[in-house]
């Protein structure tokens, strides 16, 4: 028994040492917000009433719960959703003993004008809706018994202020950190990787140490070089001494046998900073970073350790279609994983500062990112964007995405703007050259660019700057075979390409015909569909831009042209050309607001993947007799060829001046089959079948089990099918949604661009066959089931578990 009691004694220490308060603590602060739409001047006050507000979870975007309407101040650019004023409310508690940390907020995207209180104290505005920031909350905060109150008014009244859907509200997630009074400084530390060979690369971290103190500390300060196994590679310790200016230093190592960071093995590593007080840890920090080279070269284009790479991106806006601009860690992701199966290497973030999340997943998944500030400088597009914040907030904005993105491996040009009005006039040298010195301060690891629209040298004030480092251009596609001459010796990136217009499973004919929508600016389009639907064969684009085919084969054919970016990879809400009200979605994407693939996508399968692809569409319900078109994207053979009830169509191949095939053939029902051969033996066949009445509802999702962690998502795809299975490809069905169990209904879509159909609901129609539901866990393990019916079919209904 005497032996047994220290035993328990020790053990009871070690349990209590295991929860001790760490060093550092980066808290989720998204629970238990209150909300009110509209305005009220005293809800800063800590007493203020907010018994009636509502109680919400953060992430938040409160104009994706609205109504569409052409008459509100956001436009149809913006996608016809409301906007406004919004306040938001959270009171919290901090432990007596926690009254030696220091405590800050983050908040990672406002939207827009956000204004913070703590305990009725003003903390300050942030008018920019893109970029995180900071607030110390420690000389402001009451420990003990005593709540706190946080208080944050955001106001995107003053529209239009997009040319894209913008959301409203803390739409990115909030955190409390806490750590010691001498810690590193915010987004205080800076990772670099140079001569990197096989055997060793040097790493050097930059630290920033911040005194929160009115007396100078000596402190410890450990720096180690960790790899993704948490196995420290290298170390190195220092003691300083610091007082009210943050402390610089900077650690120099060498990594033996690095993993390197790549498309296809991004590995990663971790610098981690430790400061101890009198023995005691008080702070660790750590940033995740890769060990990867990289270069432009003016002939030859990108390359990636050494390797020649052609850049397959794609342009994406920040919303997640039925989530709005609420960031969903899992709705990114898995847009990524389809744009990855496309063959996507790169994503242009358009046209400002992404989640700091997003750019994780690049960094874990193995993307090339151009991260990009600005759509406007002073010249404004719109009555009341960026340009009414410009002159007190550029460079602070700027600076702080390069402060914060930095250490992203993924994360390799810095955009300063995406079409600028300043090209056009001398203002345009002045403001480039300051821009790019701005970031040049931070960062001189990484090239400067900025999205340009006019390729003739002496027409472009951004590009006479000479300040840039790589020049990208949007669209004019025909020119760049004279960019060598126009500009020698820069190296060149197409910025943004196509703008060609699709909606998923719509078709015209003859598809042969490109249709030009519109011609002109200010001209309407000719003979448009009365559906506000746009044909899904590669032929309708903007008087800008070019079809996918036309733009890719330039781009594939030069070298000295690094890659390209689809504008854009999904649709998304607000800019819905090329039609008037009541489109309020575009029609750009490859894939639709759903994550449902258009027709296009099998293209870039088959030209930018190893995958074998055979692909053929349209679908096969038409009138008899009727002249339909037939396309097929194929690769990895030599020849496909296309059969109508058994009958050959012909053999066709594609060539380098035209990567599809097609038959023209006359519509009878049944079915209709291509086969792919190489070498005479056959590769690959794919058969549509003529479908027959709607007969009942299929179910599919992502992924059956999720993490019961209030934030986890499955996208439940929804079919309708005849007796026989097939899908039938005009059907329009209401779709109602029951659900039980641990999770909810997030939101519902089914990717037509002129629906006026909430996002938030538990119906949808279904549009040409397809529609989505997105099932949203709660925080508690369980199963989650999800049953849909419609009026004379066959319901359906699936089970999805959620695991702590």
């Amino acid at each position: 028994m005497k032996n047994y009691i220290p035993f328990l004694l020790s053990l009871f220490l070690l349990v209590a040492c295991s929860k001790k308060e760490p060093a550092r603590n980066k808290a989720d602060f998204n629970a238990d917000w209150k909300f009110f739409l509209g305005d009220d001047s005293l809800a800063f006050q800590p007493t203020f009433n907010d018994a009636d507000w509502r109680e919400l979870k953060l992430p938040h975007d409160w104009s994706i719960e609205g109504e569409f309407s052409e008459e509100h101040s956001t436009q149809q650019d913006g996608g016809g959703l409301p906007a406004g004023i919004g306040w938001y409310r959270k009171s919290f508690k901090i432990d007596e003993r926690k009254k030696d940390k220091a405590f800050y907020v983050d908040f990672d995207g406002v939207y827009r004008n956000s204004e913070v209180w703590i305990n009725g104290h003003y903390l300050g505005k942030r008018p920019f809706g893109y970029i995180g920031f900071r607030y110390e909350l420690t000389p402001y905060l009451n420990f003990g018994e005593e709540a706190n109150v946080i208080a944050v008014k955001v106001d995107n009244s003053v529209q239009p202020n997009s040319r894209w859907y913008t959301g409203s509200g803390i739409y990115r997630n909030v955190w409390l950190v806490s750590t010691g009074k001498v810690h590193v400084d915010h987004w205080g530390t800076f990772v670099t990787t140079s001569d990197i060979e096989h055997n060793e690369a040097r790493v050097k971290v930059q630290i920033q140490v911040k005194n929160s103190t009115p007396a100078p500390e000596k402190v410890k300060v450990k720096v180690f070089v960790m790899n993704d196994q948490d196995f420290i590679v290298e170390e190195e310790e220092r003691e300083i001494e610091i007082g009210s200016e943050p402390y610089i230093d900077e650690y120099n190592f060498v990594v033996a046998f690095p993993q390197i960071w790549s498309f296809e093995s991004p590995n990663m590593y971790s610098a981690k900073v430790e400061i101890y007080s009198r023995n005691k840890k008080i702070d660790v920090y750590e940033t995740p970073f890769g060990v990867r080279d990289f270069s432009f070269d003016a002939k030859k284009g990108f390359f990636l350790n050494g390797e020649n790479i052609k850049l397959k991106g794609v342009n994406q806006h920040h919303d997640l279609g039925a989530l709005g601009a609420a960031f969903n860690t899992r709705a990114a992701e898995r847009q990524l994983e389809i744009l990855k199966e496309m063959g996507c290497n790169a994503i242009r973030m358009a046209h400002n500062p992404p989640a700091p999340e997003l750019l994780d997943l690049c960094d874990q998944m193995g993307f090339f990112v151009m991260d990009e500030a600005f759509d406007v400088w002073a010249k404004k597009k719109m009555a009341h964007d960026y340009n009414d914040d410009w002159e007190d907030w550029h460079i602070r904005d700027l600076q702080d995405m390069v402060l914060r993105d930095r250490n992203h491996p993924s994360v390799m040009v810095w955009s300063i703007g995406n079409e600028i009005r300043e090209q056009f006039d001398s203002t345009g040298l002045t403001i480039t050259r300051e821009l790019v010195d701005a970031v040049k301060v931070l960062d001189d690891s990484r090239p400067v660019t900025c999205a340009l629209t006019e390729n003739i040298p002496d027409k472009n004030f951004i590009y006479q700057s000479k300040a840039l480092d790589v020049l990208s251009f949007n669209y004019k596609h025909k020119d760049y075979p004279t960019f060598p001459k126009r500009f020698p010796g820069e190296a060149i990136i197409a910025s943004e390409n196509m703008s060609a217009f699709a909606s998923r499973g719509s078709y015209n004919f003859p598809s042969d015909s490109v249709l030009v929508w519109p011609e002109a600016y200010n001209v309407p389009i000719k003979n448009p569909n009365p559906d506000f639907t746009c044909s899904a064969y590669d032929h309708v684009h903007a008087y800008w831009g070019a079809t996918h085919e036309e733009t890719w084969k330039m781009v594939k054919s030069l070298d000295f042209i690094s890659g390209m970016f689809i504008w854009s990879g999904f649709d998304f809400i607000g800019e819905p050309v090329p039609y008037p009200w009541p489109a309020k979605s575009s029609y750009y994407g490859v894939i639709d607001l759903c994550g449902f693939p258009k027709d296009v996508y099998s293209l870039y399968q088959s030209e930018w993947t190893d995958k074998t692809t055979l692909h053929i569409f349209p679908h096969w319900n038409w009138t008899e007799g009727q002249t339909v078109d037939v396309w097929a994207y194929y690769n990895n053979a030599d020849e496909v060829e296309l059969f109508v009830n058994g009958e050959s169509q012909g053999v066709q191949t594609k060539t380098e001046d035209q990567l599809h095939a097609m038959w023209r053939v006359t519509y009878q029902p049944g079915n209709i089959k291509a086969v792919t051969r190489k070498n005479g033996e056959t590769v690959l066949e794919k058969q549509i079948n003529t479908a027959g009445a709607a007969a009942k509802i299929e179910l599919s999702a992502d992924r059956s089990t999720i993490s019961a962690d209030g934030k986890d998502l499955s996208f439940v795809t929804v079919k309708v099918l005849d007796k026989d299975g097939n899908m039938v490809p005009n059907a329009d069905n209401l779709i109602q949604f029951e659900i039980e169990g641990s999770g909810f209904i997030a939101g519902v879509d089914n990717g037509y661009q002129a629906s006026h159909e909430p996002f938030k609901a538990d119906e949808r129609k279904a549009f040409n066959g397809m529609c989505l539901a997105i099932v949203q866990a709660k925080n508690e393990g369980g199963t989650i089931k999800l049953k849909a019916t419609s009026a004379g079919l066959e319901s359906d209904e699936i089970e999805i578990v959620t695991k702590k």
